[in-house]
This record gives C-alpha cells, sequence and structure tokens, in this order.
C-alpha cells in the first residue's frame, strides 16, 4: 500500500493557521459522485474558515480533539463521535478550541 501525502493549507477558507488534508479517495476514484473523502486535522488554534458550498455537501465526522462548528452561522461545540451536515447552498466552518489535534474525516458529495 502506496503511502499517502498529506497536503498542508494555509487559511483554508480565509481561517486561522492551516489545515492537514489526507485525501484518501478523490473524485475520479469516486467514479465522479463525490469530491472528497479525507482525514483532516486542525492543529490547535487552527481554523477552516466559514464558506458556503455550491453543488455539493458536506459531512464531518469527528474522530479525535474538540472544536467549535459553524453550522449555517450557528456555533455549537463538537466533540469524538459528532457527525455534522452542511447541504447544497449552506455554510460552515471549524475551529479547534482544545489543546490537543482536531481530527475529523470530510466526505464532499456532489449533487
Amino acid at each position: 500500500m502506496a503511502k499517502r501525502e498529506i497536503e498542508r493549507v494555509e487559511s483554508m477558507g480565509g481561517g486561522t493557521g492551516h489545515v492537514l488534508i489526507e485525501r484518501l479517495l478523490d473524485e475520479k476514484e469516486l467514479n465522479g459522485k463525490c469530491r472528497m473523502y479525507a482525514k483532516v486535522t486542525l492543529e490547535p488554534g487552527c481554523s477552516i474558515g466559514y464558506h458556503t458550498h455550491h453543488g455539493e455537501s458536506e459531512t464531518y465526522y469527528i474522530l479525535s480533539g474538540i472544536g467549535e462548528y459553524n453550522d449555517n452561522s450557528i456555533l455549537r461545540s463538537v466533540e469524538p463521535g459528532d457527525v455534522t451536515f452542511t447541504p447544497n447552498g449552506w455554510g460552515h466552518g471549524m475551529e479547534n478550541t482544545g489543546t490537543e489535534d482536531l481530527v475529523f474525516m470530510a466526505l464532499i458529495i456532489l449533487d
């Protein structure tokens, strides 16, 4: 099994710091039905800025750490086991508010 690359993205969506993305499957492997399936890591103090999805939806499954999720301008805390869903036309963002890495799975499905 080949080692997967981890991409470091600075100021994702206008967020603070950087995001680490380990893409597990891409659009080609997902037969054009999904844009991304990835493990995402936000180190302490880092965030994904608020952004709106167009023509797609996104789900997060929290694996470890704690954070604050901006669900279409409603803020809520997230922890391991939580699932978020952002439908087409809605927006979201995520901030690591803890002292450990916030790690979650991200799945973007094309509408």
